[in-house]
């Protein structure tokens, strides 16, 4: 059984490799302090032990009286806890966990960056946090017009005409995108069956065409990491639906043969879909719509600091051209005169593909994002794309030469190396990624994207300080030294943290999800 007191004294360390106080040369110095070695929650408490204080039931209450259906037997095994056992044990759990608000978090591809507390505070308000989803339209006039301003600004943004808040996430969005995708070609008659996808796309697009009924055709990218316009002329023929293309792609690169894709798909019938989830590094700098795209979503956390992760909540909306605009789902939020009212009946929409979810989306995600825009305006919506793009060529400029750069070409929001220099070393990028750990810092993605044998994706987005980058750059280099000098050191690691390097492929073939009396947790 793990220690009941659930501390350990400083710099003790213990026999799985977690410290209780640790030194690396992380940002502001070294990382120091006390950690728990935290049981289960299964292990606190004794019989007997309450947390709550509820007064005793009425005097003619009988448990009879309560409906078969809704009685069940006595649960047993559950662990009896005082509230402070509970609050300490919950709260030194959570001090385990990394997040944008402790430390820098350079996921590539996921855009983690700083959700501002302005627009937390105003997603709290009580008349947007406490209003009913199924309120009426004149009690909810606030909100609908947030709803439609926001629409509106998205749709200006990237260069479309109309946008849907609807979708729950941005792989909700690729799936809506390629509905609508459908909807338009069977209205035609034409329904089709293939989509094209570049080998430097985003993951989830092939699982959204496939979830669509498409077949999925894959296409190789260039030795500059770029899709070319010859490759898609050999693929393209009247069977294809629609392109999806990540620009800036998941290299960091921009595709800059985009608007020769655009007409050849477009010559051919078919529609291009964009992948917006690196829409941070073009915003107000260029638009999608105005490239050749046809439909594009959003991931609101990736663009417009939203919470992040964690399983939500997410927002994906989608944005079209006007010749998608019918088919959107519903609801959808009109204007008329100067009032506004959401459209949640067919009849009003008859070329609409539905109801993606219920009620109208994740509101909370709305209020941030209009206060972030709102409180950026023109100028600030576009520092965001610059500094983000200026952030990611520091840290590829000061890391050139001690990790392998694949593809020469120019980054923007983000820069992928590989471990080709310290392979010789026998390191690979999951030591590098766990030694970081030891250093302070997130790992940044690893082995994606996947035209990238042993890549490191690194995005630092636009809210990171040079002094950050500094650090972090530091660090990286340490760890190549030190692949070099004591290349064992590396592939040991994390030995800081309260848990050293644990079995990930057991944990993902034989996960263990819930206690059981008497079971090894170790």
């Amino acid at each position: 059984m793990a220690n009941p007191t659930g501390w350990k004294p400083s710099m003790e360390q213990d026999a799985k490799g977690g410290a209780a106080a640790a030194e690396a040369p992380g940002l502001g110095g070294a990382v120091r302090g006390l950690a728990y070695e935290e049981p289960l929650v299964f292990e606190h408490g004794s019989r007997g032990r309450c947390g709550v204080s509820l007064p005793p039931p009425p005097a003619d209450f009988d448990a009879g009286d309560l409906p078969a259906a809704l009685v069940r037997p006595a649960v047993d095994g559950l662990p009896e806890l005082s509230e402070l056992e509970v609050v300490r044990h919950f709260t030194r759990l959570s001090s385990w966990n990394h997040g944008i608000d402790t430390g820098f978090y350079p996921l590539g591809s996921c855009t983690m960056k700083y959700n501002p507390k302005s627009s937390e505070a105003l997603a709290r308000l009580p008349g947007f946090a406490d209003l009913h989803p199924l309120a009426p339209a004149e009690l909810a006039q606030g909100a609908l017009e947030l709803m439609y301003r926001l629409e509106r600004a998205l749709s200006e943004i990237a260069g479309f005409d109309a946008t849907t808040l609807a979708p729950a996430a941005g792989a909700q969005g690729e799936l809506t995108g390629l509905m609508l995708i459908r909807a338009y070609h069977e209205a035609r008659g034409n329904p089709r069956k293939k989509v094209l996808i570049p080998d430097t796309a985003h993951g989830t697009n092939p699982a959204s065409s496939a979830l669509n009924g498409y077949a999925v055709v894959q296409l190789a990218s260039g030795p500059d990491g770029r899709l070319h316009p010859e490759t898609v002329r050999a693929a393209m023929d009247e069977d294809v639906a629609a392109i999806m293309i990540t620009n800036p792609n998941t290299l960091g690169v921009f595709e800059s043969h985009i608007a020769e894709i655009a007409a050849i798909v477009h010559a051919k019938g078919g529609l291009v879909y964009g992948d917006g989830a690196n829409m941070n590094a073009l915003l107000g700098v260029a638009r999608p719509g105005d490239m050749g795209f046809d439909v594009m979503q959003y991931n609101l956390h990736k663009t417009f600091a939203t919470p992040h992760g964690g399983g939500g909540p997410g927002s994906g909306p989608v944005a079209v051209k006007a010749a998608l605009a019918p088919y959107l789902p519903l609801p959808l939020v009109v204007k008329e005169g100067e009032r506004f009212r959401l459209v949640t009946e067919a009849r009003e929409r008859p070329a609409t593909v539905g109801k993606l979810r219920e009620f109208w989306g994740n509101f909370g995600m709305f209020v941030r994002a209009w206060a972030l825009i709102r409180e950026y305006g023109p100028d600030g919506v576009r520092a965001t794309a610059e500094l983000a793009v200026l952030n990611a060529n520091y840290v590829r400029k000061q890391l050139e030469g001690t990790y392998h750069l694949p593809y020469p070409t120019d980054s923007l929001h983000e820069v992928v190396f590989d471990d080709a220099q310290q392979k010789d070393a026998g390191v690979t990028t999951m030591d590098v990624a766990k030694r970081l750990i030891d250093h302070g810092f997130h790992p940044p993605t690893i082995y994606f994207p996947l035209v990238v044998h042993g890549a490191l994706m690194i995005e630092p987005t636009e809210t990171e300080s040079r002094e950050t980058l500094d650090a972090f750059v530091a660090a990286m280099k340490a760890i190549a030294e030190e692949a070099k000098a004591d290349p064992e050191a590396v592939r040991a690691a994390p030995t800081r943290p309260v848990r050293a390097r644990l079995d990930e492929t057991r944990a993902a073939r034989k996960p263990v999800l819930r206690w059981q009396p008497g079971m090894n947790v170790e």
